[in-house]
């Protein structure tokens, strides 16, 4: 009967471990690390689980390194990452099928050479490591048959890639036109009008004029929805005074960070590794004799200086090297040295001196620091005390009679100004004094600082049209400002018609008439029919010369700049308006880019370049989405919605 009962408890426990594997199939899951279940095919090519949850993680974690921050999955299907990842695989998928179809395929040696010439897989002497080989795919959870298909799969894709695109180019007057374009020069003359420029001063409105712009510009004088809060603080600063320390406890802290106060002469140093003592002493007569460089025989290798670099070392450190690398002075190349991985160049880029603080004069700081530390681990330890009090119906206001808390009320809105040692400083009390309601019950929350605080909203102060009286000085600066403005740009009006003026009339002007009738240029200084002296052209205007669209000056906005690129014929006067400054500008001259220059080849070929792998790129995602019609696509969306829930 013990057999039996047994027996029967086996049985249903594998009818329900059956049924259990038979739903999670359902999903698309063969085990609990995302298994080798297809999310989707194109014709007989597969896109695996593995393949689409190491590609979202990647992108994922791509992003996490940028923001500095954790990506949820939540946050990756709001972004449409997940969408963009399947994109890809089943572009790449569709492009493997193609070739597939075609017979198009590489050969062991070529997925060799790809593999040895991969930087990921290359030890410290710079070259192939089999080591780092395996260990990679181990963390890549790959198989060494599984990645070298892969590679082989991605050498056909590009096989086929360069046989669609390859060839084409840019055309030559497309390249020519855009570089003419680019380095085309001005030169262009430029005159800003201030309010000294102006006939008369700006006269003083009357109060009904300020009336009548306060009340026709409204949205400027309201004062926006502001909200009462009430709140209780205490952060490590405001008990570090009172915290008491002794001199164990500041010793203590010395003996725990000495590494900060004691340290051993340092070296900055880079090392490149030699297979033989030949091979380094060879490179180091080199480098002696002026024929080679460090950072030349580095980059020799397919290195970068940031893969030789060791940072600061200590001569223990470095072991049975360290007494002569250390003897060398600095900036020099020390070798050949014999080391554990073999023999090496070592060169001194900087030496650090030693640092010896003793702890007398440490102290001072020190006890700001472990002040600051206690006090921080003080307010932890009552934090749990504070919100018992808070869940026991205490108020803000007890909070501040009975504890080290301190009260306070501040009337926020989005656009206060507040110092960084005030709460509203603190970027979680903005957001959270933001989306906090009346109906929300008081919690305690932390600080960046180590700090705690809670809030209350007491009230909201709906927007309103601040009363006339009270915003007056800033309806008259308002008003001024925008009167300004208007009269400047009326004077700029004039002075352009005067200006296209006088580049008209100017030729007649130059030429009078002699009494033998020929026709002479004034001399310099010459007066004028009234009597007095002709005003010299361009006076009162700033002369800019071969700028590029690009340019940049620190005294004139770029919509100048823009502005004299934007102009046909020398000569031509346009008004430039930033909001709060008024600019003529006159366009002198305009110089065509000359393409046979050095510079100009240069920018040139760059055009050539990104035009060209632009055209590639277009060419082929035509084909690609071509070729994604032309082969029945498959999307497991169960088998994604799987994979979806087990990615973090």
């Amino acid at each position: 009967m013990a057999n039996l009962r047994a027996k029967g408890k086996s049985t249903i426990v594998w009818i329900l471990m059956g049924l259990m594997v038979l739903g999670l199939g359902g999903f698309g899951v063969t085990s609990f690390s995302g298994g080798s279940t297809a999310v989707g095919r194109v014709g007989e090519t597969r896109v695996t689980a593995d393949e689409y949850a190491r590609a979202l993680r990647g992108e994922m974690m791509a992003i996490t390194r940028q923001t500095g921050r954790p990506l949820s999955m939540a946050e990756a299907q709001a972004m449409g990452l997940p969408q963009a990842v399947q994109a890809n695989l089943f572009t790449a998928a569709a492009l493997a099928e193609q070739a597939r179809v075609m017979g198009v395929s590489v050969g062991d040696e070529r997925v060799a050479q790809t593999i040895l010439a991969a930087d990921a897989f290359r030890g410290p002497n710079g070259r192939f490591d089999r080591a780092a080989y395996a260990e990679v795919l181990r963390r890549e959870r790959l198989t060494e048959a599984e990645f070298e298909a892969a590679i082989r799969l991605d050498e056909a894709r590009l096989l086929l890639q360069r046989a669609v695109a390859g060839g084409v180019v840019a055309p030559e007057p497309m390249v020519e036109q855009t570089a003419r374009w680019i380095l085309e020069t001005r030169d262009f003359s430029w005159r800003e009008l201030t309010e000294a420029d102006l006939p008369a001063p700006i006269a003083e409105p009357d109060e009904a004029t300020l009336e009548a712009w306060h009340a026709a510009n409204a949205d400027r004088f309201t004062a926006p929805e502001r909200r009462v809060i009430s709140y209780a603080w205490v952060t490590p600063q405001m008990l570090a005074p009172e915290v008491e320390l002794d001199e164990a406890a500041l010793r203590a802290a010395y003996d725990q960070n000495i590494a900060e106060f004691q340290q051993p002469e340092r070296r900055l140093l880079s090392r490149l590794i030699f297979g033989s003592q030949e091979q380094a002493a060879e490179a180091a007569a080199a480098i002696e004799a002026g024929e080679q460089s460090f950072e030349g025989l580095v980059l020799q290798r397919g290195l970068t200086l940031d893969d030789v670099d060791l940072g600061a070392v200590t001569q223990d450190e470095l072991g049975a090297a360290g007494a002569e690398v250390f003897a060398a002075p600095g900036n020099q190349v020390v070798g050949p040295v014999q080391t554990d991985l073999g023999w090496a160049l070592f060169s001194v880029n900087a030496i650090l001196d030693p640092v010896d603080v003793p702890f007398e004069e440490a102290r001072e700081g020190l006890r700001a620091e472990a002040a600051l530390s206690r006090a921080a681990r003080l307010i932890q330890d009552r934090a749990a005390e504070f919100e018992d009090m808070l869940a026991g119906g205490a108020t803000i206001e007890d909070l501040a009679a009975e504890t080290e808390m301190e009260a306070g009320r501040i009337e926020w809105h989005r656009d206060l100004g507040a110092p960084e040692d005030s709460i509203a400083g603190y970027a979680d009390f903005r957001e959270r004094a933001e989306s906090i309601t009346e109906r929300d019950f008081p919690e305690l929350f932390e600080l960046a600082d180590g700090g705690v605080y809670t809030l209350r909203l007491d009230e909201v102060i709906p927007p309103a049209l601040i009363p006339f009286a009270e915003a007056r000085a800033d309806v008259l600066a308002d008003w001024r400002q925008a009167e300004l403005q208007r009269q400047l740009l009326e004077l700029a009006q004039n002075l352009q018609v005067a200006a296209l003026a006088d580049a008209v009339l100017e030729p007649m002007r130059a030429l009078q008439p002699t009494p033998d009738g020929s026709a002479t240029l004034p001399a310099e200084g010459a007066s004028d029919a009234s009597g007095g002296a002709s005003e010299a052209p361009g006076d009162a205007w700033i002369s800019e010369t071969q700028m590029l669209r690009n340019s940049w000056l620190p005294t004139l906005p770029q919509a100048a700049i823009q502005t004299a690129f934007a102009l046909d014929e020398p000569g031509e006067v346009e008004i430039v308006d930033v909001g709060d400054r008024v600019i003529l500008v006159r366009l002198d001259a305009v110089a065509d880019a000359d393409l046979s220059s050095t510079d100009g080849q240069a920018v040139r070929e760059r055009v050539a370049a990104r035009i060209g792998q632009s055209l590639q790129d277009d060419i082929f995602d035509y084909y690609a989405r071509y070729v994604q019609r032309q082969h029945r696509i498959e999307v497991n969306q169960a088998a994604i919605n799987a994979i979806n829930t087990q990615v973090q």
